[in-house]
């Protein structure tokens, strides 16, 4: 135990004097988390509307009105149809709107009235969230009455704020690049080093030079992980816990050591940082895409959907998001740490064993 603790302080050393890899590690864990959850928008804001209005009354423009900051910029009139669809080829603004010549006419009469909406779909979600607003705008402002009283209820997040949830997926998947790229960069360094050999002649165990190399960059990780929970999402976006914090803590310190098994492999075929840079990225995107982090699993194709069970990550976040969220008791989390303990033994397993045939 004294020649392990000894190799991970000197590993803890080692980290603390390279301030290039400090300086990422902290960034990434601070500014990278919190970039993503305070500028990230879902929702539209300051989206830029055009419109032609020929109707020569005043209905068109008061449903204009309505259209205003923050999620509206002032909109801006167009002469004819050809300018405003040129306006949205060239990005200058990303809805238009045009009113029927007969649009006044038809409204006053009890005639159905033509508004037509332009979307720059390549911004597909921002377009068509805000015609959600468009139609919601019209409903309102023509006293729409449906035989059915629609209640909408807000679960676990009453206000409908993105911001933790954007910050709380970067940290996770921060703590997912971090988790593999440190591990296998402690090993590859040494063989850019040099220095290989030396730690071969070593009279040291090599599952103790193993475990003790790997267990120090999960100590660097989880503290970034406790850092990062306490200033960026408690601190700045006052981030509920509705849940155990320890059981938190617990199913990360597992998931660092899942994902340190892969870094084990990758760094078992990497003869440079450059290669384990490019191998993570392989490996880490697909478990990202399998995760669930970016769409629902149920919204997968049915065979990417199979394919998530193998992903450790989709238990990491289910977990982490009923924990925060959903305030989800110990007894409930099973299947969470069962999925990230299964499938982190088994890569942990795989890295070590790749790693230690070439001692």
């Amino acid at each position: 135990m004294r020649i392990f603790w000894t190799i991970v302080a000197k590993e803890l050393i080692s980290f603390m004097r390279s301030w290039g890899l400090l300086a990422v590690v902290l960034y990434s864990f601070t500014l990278d988390v919190y970039i993503a959850g305070a500028g990230m928008q879902i929702k539209p804001r300051n989206v830029a509307v055009g419109y032609v209005d020929e109707t020569g009354g005043g209905i068109s423009q008061k449903i204009l009105s309505h259209l205003h900051g923050p999620e509206f910029v002032q909109p801006k009139r167009f002469l004819s149809q050809k300018a405003l669809s040129e306006a949205i080829f060239n990005k200058k603004i990303l809805v238009g709107i045009l009113f029927d010549r007969d649009f006044e006419k038809d409204y006053r009469e009890g005639r159905e009235a033509v508004m037509n909406v332009l979307l720059d779909a390549t911004a597909a979600s921002q377009s068509f969230t805000t015609l959600g607003y468009l139609q919601n705008i019209v409903m309102d402002f023509n006293k729409v009455d449906f035989p059915v009283a629609l209640k909408a209820h807000k679960l676990f997040n009453q206000n409908a704020d993105n911001h933790t949830f954007m910050a709380l997926s970067e940290m996770l998947s921060i703590i997912t690049m971090l988790s593999i790229l440190l591990p296998a960069m402690v090993f590859v360094r040494e063989k850019e080093e040099g220095t290989w050999d030396i730690m071969l002649l070593m009279p040291i165990d090599t599952k103790v030079t193993i475990l003790a190399k790997s267990f120090s960059q999960v100590l660097i990780i989880f503290a970034g992980t406790v850092i990062c929970t306490g200033f960026v999402l408690f601190g700045s976006f006052d981030m509920p816990m509705n849940g155990s914090f320890w059981a938190f803590l617990l199913l990360t310190f597992f998931y660092i050591f899942t994902s340190a098994g892969i870094g084990l492999f990758v760094a078992s075929v990497s003869k440079s940082i450059l290669q384990v840079a490019q191998l993570s990225m392989i490996i880490m995107m697909p478990m990202i895409f399998l995760s669930g982090a970016w769409t629902p699993i149920h919204a997968m194709h049915p065979v990417l959907e199979k394919l998530s069970l193998i992903s450790p990550l989709r238990y990491y976040i289910e977990g982490c998001e009923s924990i925060f969220y959903r305030g989800t008791q110990w007894s409930d989390l099973w299947p969470y740490f069962t999925g990230v303990i299964l499938l982190g033994s088994v890569l942990y397993w795989y890295g070590f064993r790749k790693i230690g045939k070439l001692f």
